[in-house]
């Protein structure tokens, strides 16, 4: 059944190929009933320009459920994309702490939400709080995108933007939970990419400076939060099927209050 729904966007992943699809963006965001949901697929380069998202956008979306995925906050649009507002951040982020943080739950024990993340809940979308984060580091990776692929995606690839490029590093967030357990896992925000993207002329360069933006600003001054995700393929197969889709790093303000805001 179609439906519309108010959505605030917090996530866009890194584009990846689409044997059916081209190029996929997933989408996340919070819904003004307090609930995550996941566009999917969106090819999001292709979008007319009146219907592209940011994050942090509040838009209206028909959507309908994606009844192959039994991850309950899966839906794919069926439809355009209606910008609202953006959600700005004055105050110190004071709207984006009220609509995200007093929305939904925010975690701080990995094991709590693994074990939601299984039968019957199936929770594939959360935020994270680390108690504290000990490292970011990057690690080489051998391509994996089909060459063949690739060129079809040349093909296809509208005039007015270029094929996404692979990136050959992985980035990581190494952290501790509030059970002091430490956590490793991948960050796959599009905004990553475009950052290593703008230097890739020197690799080393690149991967530094998404270090220093993303560890020595968001996780060393910023009050950072994780927003984490799944896929579908590993979420019942992986012992921890999450991954960091996005982060959250309002300024760190000692007595910081949220403030109820309507949607």
């Amino acid at each position: 059944m179609k439906e519309k729904k108010k959505i605030l966007i917090t996530v866009k992943t890194y584009p990846v190929p689409s044997k059916k699809y081209d190029e996929l963006v997933c989408t996340a965001g919070i819904t003004e009933d307090g609930e995550w949901i996941r566009l999917y697929p969106v090819e999001f380069r292709k979008l007319p320009y009146a219907s592209r998202y940011k994050k942090y956008d509040l838009i209206e979306a028909k959507v309908e459920k994606r009844t192959e995925d039994f991850r309950k906050e899966s839906f794919k649009p069926a439809g355009h994309f209606e910008f609202i507002r953006h959600i700005d951040t004055k105050n110190n982020w004071a709207e984006r702490k009220a609509l995200i943080l007093n929305k939904v739950k925010v975690y701080t024990n990995i094991k709590e939400l693994i074990k939601d993340s299984k039968s019957p809940d199936f929770i594939s979308l959360a935020v994270f709080k680390p108690t504290a984060v000990l490292k970011f580091i990057y690690e080489s990776q051998e391509p994996h995108w089909n060459k063949e692929r690739s060129k079809q995606l040349d093909m296809f690839c509208p005039n007015n933007c270029k094929r996404v490029k692979e990136l050959p590093f992985k980035f990581k967030y190494i952290f501790k939970d509030e059970t002091n357990k430490i956590v490793k896992l991948t960050i796959t925000d599009w905004e990553v990419g475009e950052l290593f993207l703008k230097y890739k002329k020197n690799l080393k360069l690149a991967c530094e400076k998404v270090k220093a933006k993303y560890f020595y600003d968001f996780a060393k001054n910023k009050d950072l939060c994780f927003f984490l995700g799944t896929t579908k393929q590993w979420h019942n197969k992986s012992k921890n099927p999450f991954l960091i889709i996005g982060t959250f790093q309002p300024p760190e303000i000692s007595d910081d209050k949220h403030i109820l805001l309507p949607f």
